[in-house]
Parts: structure tokens; sequence; C-alpha cells
């Protein structure tokens, strides 16, 4: 049997918002706080990932988000917003607990994304910074497109890669 299990996440389903809100935090923490530093990391899981910041991307901005269990605890999350301009699936956030990296979450994420939607093109944006990151998109067939810098307010900018995936 499977140990993982992926759900999409509806506006109304508080426990599950609230979990993909923890798993953030943890996530965030741990892997970005020596990327981008720590200000920044709170900065934007204050602005962007927090309880009603994940509410309302649901159930007002049109994002669908997912949330991944292995073995029944919370592995990661991602969450996407269709593209229908360039007929592909922006994958906004896709984000995997230290403990489940390299057991194929993402790979499956971004398999469920193409199968709900139909869309055979995926693109993400990822820190510059971001190695490790960077090289597991590479080994699952993303080619870097450009680079973006993008100021998020607060005196933070994200200075990142366009990646792009086509089926």
């Amino acid at each position: 049997m499977n140990p993982l299990r992926i759900e999409r996440v509806s506006g109304d389903n508080a426990e599950s918002i609230e979990t993909i809100a923890d798993l953030a935090r943890r996530i965030w923490t741990e892997h970005y706080t020596p990327i981008i530093g720590e200000g920044q990391v709170e900065y934007m899981l204050d602005h962007f990932q927090d309880i009603e910041a994940i509410t309302r991307q649901i159930d007002s901005d049109g994002y669908a988000y997912y949330i991944a269990y292995w073995d029944g605890l919370p592995a990661g999350y991602c969450s996407v917003l269709t593209d229908d301009d360039e007929n592909s699936v922006f994958l906004s956030k896709i984000y995997v607990d230290a403990d489940f990296r390299r057991k194929g979450v993402a790979r499956e994420f971004i398999r469920r994304v193409l199968a709900d939607t139909g869309y055979t093109r995926v693109w993400l944006t990822v820190n510059r910074n971001n190695i490790g990151s960077i090289e597991a998109y590479k080994k699952m067939g993303f080619e870097i497109a450009e680079s973006l810098v993008t100021d998020i307010g607060g005196g933070y900018v994200m200075d990142d890669y366009k990646m792009v995936w086509r089926a």
C-alpha cells in the first residue's frame, strides 16, 4: 500500500488549513532562514502563509491547495493557480517537510495537479540561492526560463528564477 495520500483542501476545511500553516512555519523556518534570513521568513509567513492568507487564497484568489500525508503524517503542501493565458499551471507553492524529502512527494504533487487541471505546462518560481531545490526541479524536468525580482513589500524582494516544465 502506498504510504502517500494527497488531498485537495477546501476553504471551509479549517483543520487542514491550520495544518498547512503549521507545515509552512516548520518548513520555512528550517529551509529558508539560511537562504533569505529570519526577518524575510517571518514577513512571508505572516503575509502569505498564515491561516487567513491561505483561506483568502482559496476562497477569493482562485488558488487550489493540496496537502500530502505520509503514513497519516502531514508531509507537505502545494498551491496552484491556473494560468489560462499561457495554458499552464502556476505552481505557487510546493514545500515538503525535511523528514519526507526524496520520497517522491513533490513529483506526486505535480502529477496530481496536472491530472486535476488537464494542463501540460507547469511553471514555478524558486529563489536563485535555493540550489538544492533548483537541482531537484531540474531532475524532474524543469528548465530555467528567466530571472525575476519581485518587490513583496516590507523592504523585501524575491530574487527568483522562473522554471518551466512541459509534458
